[in-house]
C-alpha cells in the first residue's frame, strides 16, 4: 500500500505547490482537486471531467489520492494511465483549491481551513444501497457524506431524480437544500450507444443470431458471484456455444479486494471455455448494450439494464442491502429469479421469449427506470453549469459543444482461447427427405459443470435405450453426446478420452489425410473416429474397421468436425451413411456421405476397448463394429 503521508507519491510543484507560477505554461484562474479513493469512484469522475472541461485553459485539474479505502488497489495506476497529475494526500490538506470533485463520500474532506465547495457525484444509480461504514463496524447509506462535511455547508450532492432529494432529506436531514439535480451522465452514455449495438457485438466476436448473455456482479458475499461463483461455468456448459456467448461484468471492488490473479483462478474453466471477462474500468457499458439478456443482482449495472429495457433475470439479490422504498428494491420484487438448482437453458430461453412477446413485466421495468433517472440527454449540460457556478467562473465565451459520446468498443480483459475440445450433442430426426441431424457444441473445459449423466448418452435417452441395445436410437429424435477434440488440444486427458479426433490443419492430399487418420486411430485406442479436411476434396472420416466416409462439406475447420459428428450420429442411431442435412448454430446444409475403403487400410480392427486413460468404455466403437 502506498504511503499515506510522505511516501511514494512525491509532492507536486506544478500546477500546484509552493511556487507553481514559475513552472506552469497555461495561465489559470481556478484549481480543481479530484479526490480518488476507489477505482469505482475514480472512473465515474474521469467519465465526465473531459466533456465538462473540454477546451478549457483557465482551470488546473489535479488528483489527490486518498489511500485509506480497503479498495485502494488500482487507483493510482488508473490515474497515471490517463496522464493526470497526482498529489499525495498530505499535500491536499495543505492546498486551497477552488472546488473539490469526487464520487466517493468516504474521504475525509472536512479539512480545517478548507472553504472550497465539494461536489459529490454518485458512483451508481441513486441512493439505493446499504454498505459497510469504513469508520465504524456499522452499515450506512451509500452516497451520503459524513455529517461534519454537511454541517460545514460545503457539500453538494448530485442527484439523478428529484425523488432522491426527498429520500436523502428523510434519511439525513442535513442534506436538505444541499442537492443538485444533474441527471445521470452514465445513463445518457448508454442511451447514446444503442445505435452501435451491432458494432459492439462484432467487437466481442458475437455474430449472426448468437445470443449474448451478460452477467453482472456487484461486490460482497450476497452478490451474484458471491452467491454463485460457478454460474459462468454452468452457463457455458449448458448453452450451445454456436448459439450463445457469455460475458461477465464485475464490480471494480472485486478485483481491488481479491486481485486479478485470484479472479482468473476462480474463473479458470469458464475463461478456457470462452467467457468474455470485461475489464471493470471500461467496456461494461458497451457490453450491456450489446447483450441480449442480463443476469444481475442488486448492483447498479442491473438497474441500468432494466432502464434500457433489457430482458432481465436476477441471479442474486440482497434485500438486506437494497434500501426499502427505492426503485432498486422495487426491481428486486418484480424481476424473475434464476433458479440455480434447475437447468439454466430453459430459464434463459423463457426470459428471451417473454421479452420478445412483450410481457407486462418488461414494460413495468422500463417505467421503473424513470423513477430513478430523469429524461436522458441533458446531464452533462447540467453538470457543466453546476461546476462553473461552484467555481464562480463564467463559461468560455465560445463554450465547446457538449459531445454525445458513446462508449468505445468493448475489449475482453483476457485473450480469447482457441476452443479445441467440445462436447457435441446430436439429435437425429427422420424426415421425408432423409435424416436431419441437429448439432450443438459446448466447451469441454466446463464439461464437469454440466449434469448430463452418461458422457456418451444425453439426458434425452431413456433408461434401457443405451447404445448397443435393440432400441438404441430408434426414437424419432435419437439424441447422443460425444467428446470431440482437435489434434491441437493440450489437455491430454481430454485427447485420450475423446471419441472423435479432428485434424486441425487442412491436409494437402487424400493420402496425407488417410495416413494421419490411421496413425491417430493407432495411437489413441479410445478414439472411435478420426476426421480431416482435404483442400477442395471435402472431408474424410476414418473408422476403426478400415472404412472411410467422404463428406462434401465446406473445407473450413468446422467441416471435419461436423463430418465426424454426422457419421457418429448416424452410426449411433442405426441409419445408413448416406445423404443427410444438418444444422449447427447459423450453419446449415446438405451433406453427401459415401463409404470407401481407406488407402492402405489393414483388415477390420477389433472394437476399441477401455484403456487406462478412458473414463468410460467406448461403447460406440462396439456399435460401429456390430454394424460394419
Amino acid at each position: 500500500m502506498l504511503d499515506t503521508s510522505h511516501g511514494l507519491i512525491p509532492p507536486l510543484r506544478v500546477p500546484v505547490g509552493a511556487d507553481p507560477e514559475r513552472w506552469r505554461t497555461f495561465p489559470t484562474e481556478r484549481t480543481v482537486v479530484v479526490i480518488a479513493r476507489t477505482v469505482t469512484s475514480t472512473v465515474r469522475v474521469l467519465d465526465v471531467l473531459g466533456p465538462v472541461f473540454r477546451d478549457e485553459s483557465r482551470v488546473d485539474l489535479v488528483f489527490a489520492f486518498d489511500p485509506s479505502s480497503a479498495f485502494n488497489d488500482g487507483v493510482h495506476d488508473l490515474i497515471r494511465s490517463v496522464g493526470a497529475r497526482v498529489l499525495p494526500w498530505h499535500q491536499y490538506r495543505d492546498l486551497s483549491p477552488d472546488l473539490v470533485i469526487t464520487a466517493t463520500e468516504n474521504a475525509d474532506l472536512a479539512v480545517e481551513g478548507h472553504t472550497a465547495p465539494v461536489l459529490v457525484l454518485p458512483h451508481g444509480v441513486g441512493f439505493h444501497k446499504v454498505v459497510p461504514d469504513s469508520r465504524s463496524d456499522q452499515d450506512r447509506l451509500a452516497g451520503v457524506v459524513p455529517d461534519a462535511l454537511l454541517r460545514s455547508g460545503r457539500a453538494w450532492l448530485a442527484v439523478s431524480h428529484p425523488d432522491q432529494a426527498a429520500q436523502l432529506a428523510a434519511a439525513h436531514p442535513l442534506t436538505k437544500g444541499r442537492t443538485l439535480l444533474i441527471g445521470d451522465p452514465c445513463h445518457d452514455t448508454l442511451v447514446n450507444a444503442m445505435d452501435l449495438r451491432a458494432a459492439y457485438r462484432e467487437a466481442l466476436g458475437v455474430t449472426g443470431d448468437r445470443h449474448l448473455i451478460v452477467l453482472s456482479s456487484t461486490w460482497r458475499d450476497r452478490s451474484l458471484l458471491g452467491r454463485n461463483p460457478t454460474l459462468p461455468a454452468r452457463l457455458l456448459a449448458e448453452l450451445p456455444m454456436d448459439d450463445y456467448a457469455v460475458a461477465l461484468v464485475t464490480h471494480p471492488n472485486i478485483v481491488s479486494a481479491h486481485g486479478v490473479y485470484q479472479l482468473r483462478s476462480l474463473l479458470a474453466s469458464p475463461l478456457s471455455a470462452g467467457l468474455l471477462r470485461i475489464p471493470p474500468t471500461d467496456g461494461w457499458q458497451a457490453t450491456l448494450v450489446a447483450g441480449d439478456l442480463l443476469i444481475g443482482d442488486h448492483g447498479s449495472v442491473t438497474f441500468y439494464g432494466a432502464a434500457l429495457g433489457k430482458p432481465l433475470l436476477l441471479g442474486a439479490f440482497s434485500e438486506e442491502e437494497a434500501v426499502p422504498g427505492t426503485p432498486m428494491a422495487e426491481l428486486g420484487s418484480q424481476v424473475p429469479r434464476l433458479v440455480p438448482g434447475a437447468p439454466l437453458r430453459p430459464q434463459i430461453e423463457r426470459a428471451l421469449t417473454d421479452h420478445a412477446l412483450g410481457s407486462p413485466g418488461s414494460a413495468s421495468l422500463g417505467r421503473l427506470g424513470a423513477k430513478a433517472l430523469i429524461a436522458p440527454g441533458d446531464a452533462l449540460r447540467r453538470l457543466r453549469t453546476a461546476v462553473y457556478d461552484l467555481l464562480r467562473l463564467e463559461l468560455p465565451e465560445r463554450p465547446a459543444p457538449l459531445p454525445r459520446f458513446a462508449p468505445e468498443d468493448p475489449r475482453p480483459a483476457d485473450p480469447l482461447p482457441d476452443i479445441t475440445a467440445v462436447h457435441i450433442t446430436t439429435e437425429v430426426h427422420d424426415t421425408p427427405d432423409g435424416p436431419r441431424v441437429v448439432l450443438s457444441r459446448t466447451p469441454a473445459a466446463v464439461g464437469h459443470f454440466a449434469d448430463v449423466g452418461d458422457p456418451e448418452t444425453a439426458p434425452g435417452i431413456a433408461p434401457g435405450d443405451e447404445a448397443g441395445s435393440p432400441a438404441a436410437g430408434r426414437s424419432p429424435a435419437a439424441t447422443f453426446r460425444h467428446l470431440s477434440c482437435s489434434d491441437l488440444e493440450r489437455d491430454r486427458e481430454l485427447t485420450e478420452n475423446a471419441s472423435v479426433l479432428v485434424r486441425d490443419a487442412v491436409a494437402g492430399s487424400v493420402a496425407v489425410a488417410d495416413r494421419w487418420m490411421a496413425d491417430t486411430l493407432s495411437r489413441y485406442p479410445g478414439c472411435l473416429l478420426a476426421s480431416a479436411a482435404v483442400g477442395d476434396s471435402g472431408c474424410r472420416v476414418g473408422l476403426r474397421d478400415g472404412r472411410t466416409v467422404t463428406a462434401t462439406l465446406p473445407d473450413d475447420r468446422p467441416g471435419a468436425m461436423v463430418a465426424a459428428a454426422l457419421v457418429y450420429a448416424l452410426l449411433r442411431s442405426g441409419r445408413p451413411l448416406e445423404a443427410a442435412d444438418f444444422t449447427l448454430g447459423d450453419l446449415a446444409g446438405d451433406v453427401d456421405l459415401r463409404v470407401v475403403q481407406r488407402d492402405g487400410a489393414a483388415s477390420p480392427a477389433p472394437a476399441a476397448q477401455p484403456d487406462a486413460y478412458r473414463t468410460a468404455p467406448p461403447v460406440a466403437g462396439e456399435l460401429f463394429a456390430d454394424r460394419s
